[in-house]
């Protein structure tokens, strides 16, 4: 009995321990020391949340730099890549209908190269990023519909190009949302 007594009373202090104090803890020393991050990193526009730039989002109108494919249709709760290997006949015919709706929207050659993350989605379906060279691909579409010039667009993605991370991890990268919104609030 006095066994018992002791694991039961170890079992509430380490539920209260782990379980509520330990918790509470670093949400506060989160939301302290990383405000933006411990609140999910949500963008605004004139108050009003429009996403998060760490989840990606669908952009179709011309005018918008396009992003990533998704398996998950940007479904944040249903994270996930569709887990075709190359050489399933499903990815296969989704990658050349990618390729062909790309090369349309931005009047480009049959022989122009195509970034392979504006075809092949993310492991997760949810990547806000794109590559530089993606990006670079759009500008013209992305110039032409917003009465800019290239050079102008241009800018806006060296702007928000980010560095690789730490420095050497990865490439250089360019968030979608964050792009866009800034495109978006640029006043003629």
């Amino acid at each position: 009995m006095k066994q018992l007594l002791i694991s039961l009373r170890a079992l509430i202090i380490l539920s209260i321990l782990t379980g509520v104090i330990y918790p509470v803890l670093i949400t506060v020393i989160g939301k302290v020391v990383f405000p933006a991050q411990a609140n999910g990193s949500i963008l605004t526009v004139r108050g009003r949340a429009v996403g998060s730039s760490l989840i990606g989002q669908s952009f179709a109108d011309p005018k918008y730099f396009h992003s990533r494919p998704s398996a998950s249709s940007y479904d944040a709760s249903n994270s996930g890549g569709s887990n075709f290997a190359l050489t399933n006949q499903k990815l296969l015919d989704q990658v050349t209908q990618r390729i062909q709706q790309i090369r349309s929207d931005n009047n480009l050659s049959a022989t122009t190269p195509i970034p392979p993350d504006l075809v092949f989605a993310s492991a997760s379906g949810l990547d806000p990023h794109i590559s530089v060279d993606a990006a670079m691909l759009q500008v013209p579409r992305v110039a032409t519909a917003r009465h800019l010039t290239a050079e102008q667009v241009t800018q806006f993605v060296r702007q928000y190009t980010e560095p690789p991370f730490v420095g050497i991890f990865g490439e250089p990268v360019v968030n979608v949302l964050q792009l866009n919104l800034a495109l978006d609030a640029l006043v003629k």
